[in-house]
């Protein structure tokens, strides 16, 4: 069986386990996508196929599910392209060097801390006040030195671009420490991606399906900070009555 073989079948037995409300969530994001983009795009194949890629990516990423990462893993790279065709850099780059590679290192973090042995749920983490201070810090840092870099470059929409750094970096760094406060930054960032796809269409009106993209991209994103919730809840629950 091949790689590719493999993660099918992985996302085909993933999907079994959905509830109803999840497949509807899934199905509903997914026909949104495709509309819009036959609406109006219906040529660049490729924002079509990320935007797919994308929402299977964070339902499955909502479930806790590791394969979620190996989906968004592809989205970065179909979206760092995306970002380039219209001089978005400031994406481009965040994607490429920060959103990507996160997504290889919360692939790992994942696999490594399973809720039970035998299980695809990852296990959730809290993290302390101490550490909240640090991502402070650490995303300031990363957004003023990311702010003189795009300017260099020329980005468009310059200050919407260099807040989607800001919330970029919080939501992979609390992606990897397995948080499901990851999620609500993500909803955040998907607020920041609207305004920027906006601007785009207003020029053309092709990524006015990007911006389909990313409004459904909320939604899953919101469920998936909710359904995070309620796991670390049930997680710790089961954890106090063994204890």
């Amino acid at each position: 069986m091949t790689a590719m073989q493999k993660i099918k079948k992985g996302a085909l037995a993933a999907v079994r386990r959905f509830s109803l409300w999840e497949r509807i969530l899934l199905v509903g994001s997914l026909l949104l996508v495709a509309l819009s983009f036959f609406l109006f795009d219906g040529t660049e194949y490729l924002r079509l196929f990320a935007s797919l890629i994308g929402v299977l990516a964070l339902i499955l990423c909502a479930k806790g599910y590791p394969l979620g990462q190996i989906f968004m893993i592809t989205f970065c790279l179909l979206y760092v392209i995306i970002s380039y065709s219209f001089s978005y850099y400031g994406e481009m780059m965040t994607y490429l060097f920060m959103s990507l590679p996160m997504s290889l290192f919360s692939l790992v973090s994942w696999v490594r801390h399973p809720y039970a042995k035998g299980r695809a749920e990852v296990k959730v983490n809290r993290i302390g006040r101490g550490e909240v201070c640090l991502l402070a810090a650490l995303a300031g840092a990363v957004t003023l030195a990311f702010y003189f870099i795009l300017a260099y470059f020329e980005t468009a929409n310059l200050l919407v671009s260099t807040f989607s750094v800001a919330t970029s970096f919080v939501a992979a760094y609390l992606t990897l420490r397995r948080s499901p406060f990851y999620a609500l930054a993500y909803a955040l960032n998907d607020v920041v991606l609207i305004v920027l796809w906006i601007l785009a269409a207003a020029e053309d009106i092709a990524y006015a399906s990007v911006v389909a993209c990313f409004v459904a991209f909320i939604a899953n994103d919101l469920y998936g900070f909710f359904h995070w919730l309620s796991m670390q809840r049930a997680q710790e629950g089961k954890e106090s009555c063994i204890g």
